[in-house]
Order: structure tokens, then C-alpha cells, then sequence
């Protein structure tokens, strides 16, 4: 049997946080591997410690104490420059908000991130291109204005954005939260595309039929990650309010 490929390997996270009131204990233990070309959903309600845990897997912060292997590498030990570099090149990010420059032009959106690499200007647009293809989007909006526009579109050019640098991971945040059901569901599909391609996608979603989409999906609450036959059980704790 071929050996794993580990993207994602999280051991006994912890994220304390000290305020005047006191600490608050946000990430309790948690533990997971995702392997590359994998899609796995993580949810849970507001104060779950879900925010806090994408957090620490996009490298704006570190734990406590455990582990967050990224490709093999420690990265829960790296100084701030060091996660900065990792953000920029190795993870991909999609959030809800679309974050897309308005006034400029689809391709110029995507070609961003690439502005400060060592890539001449021929190359970011030849990358940006084929992220915008891997995407789903033809050529037809290149030219056009981010907020010329559909809401999907917008969302599919925040995807190719997240796609250009190549990274080990993309970690979408509640990705769906500002669109349709029916356009929502178009950039799940996406998402899938590109599982198939084999990207490794993180998403975040207070959704359970959201988490649906994924190969696995977790849930989250009080800080405690859960996996498996424990998710129906989980889901109905949610929904009383438990």
C-alpha cells in the first residue's frame, strides 16, 4: 500500500487566551491529518473555537502548545516572518467577503498575490490564467471589472486567486455565506473540481449541509474536535442549542 501523502498534520492543539477577565481556553486538544487532495470540512457555531482553528492552520497565529506540521515542516515553531512566508506561498485564502479590488480588472485581481514574487510579468499572467481556467471561468471576464460581475463569478475569482501561488492548502472561510443556494452550490462543486485535481481544501462553515460537500467533516464545540459516528449526535446538540 502507497504511503500517505500528509498535508495537514495537527497534534494536541491548544490556543489560551489571556485577558483581564481571566483565560479562555479556545482550542482544547485537537487533533487531525488531511492528506493531499483531500477535502474536509470543519464546523461549528459561533464560539466553537472554529475561527480560532482556522486561524492557527492559516499561520496568522500560533498555538499555545502542540503541533501543526504543514508538509512535514513545524511551521507552530516559526517566527513571524517565517509564518508571513508561509501564508504568502503555501496556503491559499478564500473568505466570504470575496476581497477583490473592485475597480480592477479580473485577471489583475488574480495576478496580485504574484506582484512582490520573483515571476516576470509574463509569467503571473500565464499562472493567473490557468488558476482562472482551474477555476471555471473562461475568458470572457478576464477584462471585466470585479464588480462587473456575479456573486459566484466574484467568489470563483477569489478561488483562482487562492489557486495562483499553487499552494499546499486552500482554507476557505464560510466560502458560501454570501451567495445563493443555488450559486453556492456551483463554487462547491468547484471546490470538488479541484479536489479532483488535488488541491487539499480546509473550509469553514456553520453549515452542516455545507459539510456535506466534503470526503469528511468535523465538528467543533467548546474547543473540542469531533470526528465520525459522533457527528449526527453532535449536529442534534447543535440544533437544540445544547
Amino acid at each position: 500500500m502507497a504511503e500517505k501523502d500528509i498535508v495537514i498534520d495537527v497534534r494536541d492543539l491548544h490556543r489560551i487566551f489571556e485577558t483581564q477577565a481571566g483565560s479562555t481556553h479556545a482550542l482544547r486538544g485537537v487533533s487531525f491529518q488531511s492528506e493531499r487532495g483531500e477535502f474536509v470540512a470543519i464546523m461549528g457555531p459561533s464560539g466553537s473555537g472554529k475561527s480560532t482553528l482556522m486561524n492557527l492552520l492559516g499561520c496568522l497565529d500560533t498555538p499555545t502548545y502542540g503541533q501543526y506540521f504543514l508538509e512535514g515542516v513545524d511551521v507552530s515553531v516559526y517566527t513571524d516572518d517565517e509564518l508571513a512566508d508561509v501564508r504568502a506561498h503555501r496556503i491559499g485564502f478564500v473568505f466570504q467577503s470575496f476581497n477583490l479590488l473592485p475597480r480592477t480588472t479580473v485577471l489583475r485581481n488574480v495576478m496580485l498575490p504574484l506582484i512582490y514574487s520573483k515571476v516576470s510579468s509574463t509569467e503571473r499572467e500565464e499562472r493567473a490564467v490557468k488558476a482562472l481556467f482551474r477555476a471555471g471561468l473562461n475568458e470572457e471576464v478576464f477584462d471585466k471589472k470585479s464588480n462587473e460581475i456575479s456573486g459566484g463569478q466574484m467568489q470563483r475569482v477569489a478561488i483562482a486567486r487562492a489557486l495562483v501561488n499553487n499552494p499546499a492548502i486552500i482554507l476557505a472561510d464560510e466560502p458560501t455565506g454570501n451567495l445563493d443556494s443555488k450559486t453556492g452550490e456551483h463554487v462547491l462543486n468547484t471546490f470538488k473540481e479541484l479536489r479532483d485535481q488535488g488541491s487539499t481544501i480546509v473550509l469553514i462553515t456553520h453549515d452542516y449541509s455545507v459539510s456535506q460537500h466534503a470526503d469528511r467533516a468535523y465538528q467543533i464545540r467548546d474547543g473540542l474536535l469531533y470526528e465520525g459516528a459522533q457527528e449526527d449526535a453532535i449536529r442534534q446538540a447543535l440544533e437544540r442549542g445544547v
